[in-house]
């Protein structure tokens, strides 16, 4: 185990959640549909306890959480232009645009965390003793959670889109309707969405 970079990654992680909170914030105000704002405002719940766990997480394991690492000063800094994408969207004053360019924005940033929570948890099936327990607690507790996600994330951008094509789209997408956690279910759910359409 690299320790160096295991350290990195749960401060990137941490970075992720505390951004995510904002990316989160941001994305309720550009949305329109009544569905997609319940399940956001649940996430952004959820985000914050994440932050929050991790960074409990980060102390237990002797870490200082306000450490500043480049790669967290990256993550912040891309967490950022996903809030400022989405600002933009919103004064351009068309909701449905804006609501479309914050689902993408979503997604970009439940694509880092989700990868963050899945490495720690493969981390955490080989660190010993103490910071081992410590950290596959955690990830039992959360990664559930950011599967979720990332996964209806996903599933909302793509029928959002469709939708603004005017093509059929199922909203609530197949994945929220199917209460999809892994990408085999986020196949199946595709697949059954495209016999019945």
């Amino acid at each position: 185990m690299n320790n160096g970079q295991l350290i990195e990654l749960l401060y990137q992680a941490l970075e992720t959640e505390a951004g995510g909170v904002e990316v989160y914030q941001t994305a309720l105000r550009c949305t329109i549909n009544p569905d997609l704002k319940k399940e956001w405002a649940k996430y952004l719940d959820q985000t914050r306890n994440h932050e929050q766990l991790l960074r409990n997480v980060v102390e237990k394991m002797g870490l200082d959480p306000a450490k500043e690492t480049l790669g967290r000063q990256i993550v912040r800094h891309k967490g950022e232009s996903l809030i400022e994408a989405m600002s933009m969207a919103l004064k351009g004053g068309n909701m449905q645009a804006a609501q479309l360019v914050a689902a993408e924005c979503v997604v970009d940033a439940e694509t880092k965390d989700h990868q963050n929570w899945e490495l720690m948890s493969q981390a955490a099936a080989d660190l010993p003793g103490e910071n081992g327990k410590i950290l596959r607690e955690a990830c039992m507790e959360i990664e559930d959670q950011e599967d979720e996600h990332f996964y209806h994330g996903v599933g909302w951008s793509r029928e959002l889109w469709k939708e603004s094509l005017g093509v059929p789209a199922s909203l609530p997408p197949p994945e929220e309707e199917e209460d999809v956690n892994t990408a085999e279910e986020a196949a199946k759910a595709k697949t059954h969405q495209k016999r019945v359409a």
